[in-house]
């Protein structure tokens, strides 16, 4: 397996032999305005992407989807993914994927797909009322790595570790928040938790958006166990 970082919770994943783009957020560095309700009023993205956004989508064998906020499928890529590929998501995305014109694969329960096998797990998006305004919000499993996608830790995602064993989990990390409600993403205290249950831990979703607060070097120091790549690098695991 191999896993490249590309910018905030953008990765492309390379499972025997098939190239997975994850959450393609491709816009220009500043192309959206600042996420409202939020400290720390930039535009987004914060950073440029490592690489052209046409080299992203290149050669690519699916699309994965955990859910249709613009951090995770932005107009850039809206215009750029091929309409050909597959593009996995969860059950409520599918009509605007599909009028979008993309080949679309939901994903109710588990879906077999060229040789890989593929099941939706359960995710909140923060807490109390702010993760039912920002529902729904889906993780998948892929063979034995776990895209927990947009999720605070709680029960559903301890169960779904429990359940599937995963070798290597995949973890949005950045400690976003808005002005009231508490955290939407994964802190410190939600990393090491799945930490202590995977062998393998990667953080991403970090420095890249303008509600995002937790640094790479402060996971780092706080969970060193945890892989915390840059944008652009590449993970051979």
């Amino acid at each position: 397996m191999r896993l490249t970082l590309v910018r905030s919770a953008t990765v492309i994943l390379e499972l025997a032999s098939r190239r997975i783009l994850v959450d393609p957020m491709l816009d220009d560095v500043g192309a959206r305005p600042p996420i409202e309700g939020t400290r720390n009023q930039v535009a987004n993205p914060t950073v440029p992407l490592p690489f052209p956004a046409e080299e992203v989508v290149r050669g690519i064998d699916a699309v994965l989807v955990t859910h249709r906020h613009r951090d995770h499928l932005d107009g850039r890529a809206e215009e750029l993914l091929p309409r050909d590929v597959p593009v996995l998501c969860q059950p409520d995305d599918e009509e605007a994927l599909r009028a979008l014109g993309f080949a679309t694969r939901p994903v109710l329960e588990t879906l077999e797909w060229d040789g890989l096998r593929i099941t939706r797990t359960p995710a909140r998006h923060g807490s109390g009322r702010m993760a039912e305004l920002l529902a729904p919000v889906s993780g998948f499993v892929l063979d034995d790595v776990y895209v927990a996608g947009d999720t605070v830790w709680y029960e559903a995602v301890a169960e779904t570790i429990e359940r599937h064993r995963p070798r290597v989990a995949i973890v949005n990390a950045g400690g976003a928040e808005f002005s009231e409600g508490g955290l939407i993403v994964m802190g410190i205290d939600d990393v090491r938790e799945v930490a202590e249950r995977v062998s393998t831990v990667v953080a991403v979703h970090m420095e890249a958006l303008n509600h995002c607060f937790l640094t790479r070097e402060a996971l780092r120091a706080a969970v060193p166990a945890v892989l915390v790549p840059e944008d652009g690098e590449q993970l051979e695991l």
